[in-house]
């Protein structure tokens, strides 16, 4: 059950990453339309919430929500990690 909420808070945040116009420019080279960009932000809202879900249905209220919060911080720094990776390897 670790595997999949980190999988769905990892989607989810590399969809809000995506939704951003800087890191628009920095992976596509151009910003992205403004439906699609919209359709990434609810795309990675509903994988956050799908996992938390998750780690409440895995774990019940009292040690979901922390669960949760373990998995979306190390997501949130695996997702940072990969746009900076990203953006030195596309820099040279």
């Amino acid at each position: 059950m670790h595997a999949l909420v980190t999988a769905l808070l990892l989607a989810g945040f590399a969809l809000l990453a995506a939704a951003m116009e800087r890191h628009q420019d920095d992976l596509f080279g151009r910003p992205l339309p403004a439906r699609l960009t919209a359709l990434l932000r609810l795309g990675g809202s509903a994988a956050l919430l799908v996992g938390l879900a998750a780690a409440v249905q895995a774990w019940g209220w009292a040690v979901g929500p922390v669960a949760w919060f373990g998995h979306l911080s190390v997501a949130a720094g695996a997702v940072v990690l990969a746009l900076v990776a990203w953006e030195r390897r596309h820099a040279r």
